[in-house]
């Protein structure tokens, strides 16, 4: 319908080339994804020469300069004495050396040419195939409902998912630290903020929509600074304190005392693995994360070796943990957030009371992870062999 509206009179071609872009960009993202990962998988393998290494730790034998000079390691061919041919023998001799070296490399297999492609895997042609069997399945249920439902998203749900893929596969994929990702993400944010204020004005007043856009975002910019600047604060003075009261509490020996109280109940590795969990799920009410994890992880961390527990899967459940300690009050950071963001008549009772049903979802995901540590310990074993 939409190339027949191209050539059809009296229909603007503006209009309908927007529509037929929109209508485009699936099969255009599919492509552009297939693109990719066709590039990546018949990429040239890059070969590095690793003979020179060697292990950190490892004994290297002394170079022996009996032996003459060489690699350390290698043998050393004993000189032998052959009699020297002699007259038409001799040039013979001479004249079939070179001939022999120039064919000797010819009888190995020729090394592929420096820049040459793979060529494509078996697994690469199954993924082709099923993404274009779902972008056939997707234009065949496609109708204009679909497309008007398809042009929403593009303009409220894409972007933002778009803006937290590539923040979080910055980090993933090794591209950026946490801090620099969060740069990313709020620069992302701000030309976000005024891409939509400019596409607002534009269709209310297209001649002032720059004017009218630049002195929004000042404001906005100004506010969203403030703002950054006084959570900033609030956060930096709780590491103040935690750190405090950490130091004063391992300056009196607080730390030893618990460590030879939880050693002298004589729990299995299950028992205190419940213990320390709960111990933490309590300390979320009144306390917040960072506080948990400043004053008290350094009094659990050494209790780890001595009751076999893996530090990593310790890790896991204790950040899972922590999960509760945004939503339960008095001390929920995630409450306040939306407190500040919430229409006037909300009450932070009820904004409380609606966490409680996400507390349970908690808890349960932390017994399923315990059950099942697989859930969380697949990956960094995929990952980095552990």
């Amino acid at each position: 319908g939409l190339l027949r509206g191209m050539a059809a009179p009296g229909v603007p071609r503006r209009s309908v080339m927007g529509q037929l872009v929109a209508t485009a960009l699936p099969a255009l993202a599919i492509f552009a994804l297939l693109a990719v990962m066709l590039y990546g998988a018949t990429a040239p393998t890059a070969k590095t020469d690793t003979g020179s290494l060697v292990e950190i730790g490892a004994t290297v034998a002394p170079e022996d300069n009996s032996q003459g000079s060489g690699l350390i390691g290698a043998p050393q061919e004993e000189e032998q004495t052959e009699p020297q041919p002699i007259g038409e023998a001799a040039s013979e001799a001479q004249d079939a050396a070179p001939a022999a070296a120039a064919e000797a490399p010819a009888e190995k297999a020729a090394p592929a040419a420096p820049g040459q492609r793979q060529a494509v895997p078996l697994w690469l042609w199954i993924v082709i195939a099923v993404a274009l069997l779902f972008m056939v399945v997707l234009y065949w249920a496609w109708t204009w409902e679909r497309l008007e439902v398809f042009k929403m998203l593009l303009a409220s749900f894409f972007p933002l998912a778009l803006l937290i893929l590539a923040v979080l596969g910055s980090i993933v994929f090794g591209f950026a630290t946490p801090t620099e990702a969060a740069a990313v993400g709020a620069f992302g944010g701000f030309l976000l903020a005024i891409a939509y204020r400019f596409i607002e004005h534009w269709r209310a007043r297209p001649s002032s929509a720059v004017w009218t856009t630049t002195r929004e975002m000042g404001t906005i910019l100004k506010d969203s600074s403030f703002l950054t600047a006084k959570t900033s604060a609030m956060v930096c003075w709780l590491f103040v304190g935690s750190s405090i009261f950490s130091a004063s509490f391992a300056l009196l020996g607080g730390q030893e005392i618990i460590e030879r109280w939880v050693l002298s109940l004589g729990l299995t590795p299950l028992q205190f693995m419940i213990l320390a969990q709960f111990i933490i799920f309590i300390l979320g009410w009144p306390l917040e994360w960072t506080e948990i994890i400043v004053i008290f992880m350094p009094i659990f961390i050494p209790l780890l070796a001595k009751f076999g527990v893996d530090p990593l899967f310790f890790g896991l459940l204790v950040a899972l943990n922590l999960q509760t300690a945004f939503l339960s009050p008095p001390v929920a950071m995630a409450a306040f957030y939306l407190k500040g963001v919430a229409p006037p008549h909300v009450t932070l009772n009820q904004i409380f009371a609606g966490m409680l049903p996400f507390m349970g979802i908690q808890v349960v995901a932390l017994v399923l992870l315990y059950t099942f540590p697989g859930i969380g310990l697949w990956l960094p074993q995929v990952l980095y062999g552990r």
